[in-house]
């Protein structure tokens, strides 16, 4: 049984590419894709699913695609048929990451949509934007360092479960999942992921089916976590 499932969403503008189209058109098939993985994971129990979608390597784009993968995390926040399944299946949405580093509106559609959904626990997803691994240990530092200077946290206080209490996400998925064929990890969950099962498929992100998501899962429940024993 799974109960979290991080996903790398890679491959969509090498796919838009091979279709000889413009690269944000890849982005807009892995939007779609997004709100279908919605469905299966709900049909297959999966409680939790972190989504890689935006690193902070990202905002170095080309600014015609970076504003059109505004534009997009916009209309996804505001589409009313995603919103209503949100609704209907009681989802939690989060958005982990500098998010206050996009433009007004895409925070402000973030945390609107953060907001409506806090109170369910059926599913949740968190999507990773304006994210980073390593940058979210330095932000956990210094949050950290602030409530010592404070004097709120002892220092011979902080072990592994205390310093968590300061990510930006607790949950560490069982397995990962990258798309795209390569075999990295692109700071992803530095932390999150110290014992999680990843998984490394050719296909694009956009061609990802459920099949796919079955396949792996039949996969991760025959391998054997030993934690390191």
């Amino acid at each position: 049984m799974v109960n979290h499932i991080g996903i790398i969403l890679d491959g969509n503008r090498r796919l838009a590419k091979r279709l000889m189209l413009q690269p944000w058109k890849g982005h807009e098939f892995g939007a779609q894709k997004v709100m279908k993985l919605v469905d299966w994971c709900s049909e297959l129990d999966v409680n939790e699913l972190t989504l890689y979608a935006f690193s902070m390597q990202n905002f170095n784009r080309p600014k015609q695609e970076f504003d059109y993968l505004m534009k997009l995390f916009v209309e996804f926040c505001n589409d009313e048929e995603m919103i209503r399944r949100l609704h209907r299946n009681q989802i939690r949405v989060n958005f982990i990451g500098r998010i206050h580093l996009f433009p007004e509106e895409v925070y402000v559609s973030m945390k609107r949509l953060i907001e409506e959904t806090k109170d369910y626990s059926n599913h949740t997803i968190n999507f990773a934007v304006a994210y980073g691994g390593r940058e979210e240990i330095i932000d956990a530092v210094k949050k950290l360092g602030r409530d010592i200077e404070s004097g709120k946290v002892d220092v011979s206080s902080i072990n592994e479960e205390t310093f968590e209490n300061f990510l930006y996400m607790k949950s560490e998925p069982e397995l990962i999942i990258r798309t795209g064929g390569d075999h990295r990890t692109s700071n992803f969950l530095a932390w999150q992921s110290t014992y999680s099962e990843w998984f490394f498929l050719q296909k694009f992100w956009p061609e990802f089916e459920k099949e796919d998501l079955v396949s792996v899962i039949d996969q991760f429940e025959k391998r054997e976590r030993r934690f390191g024993k």
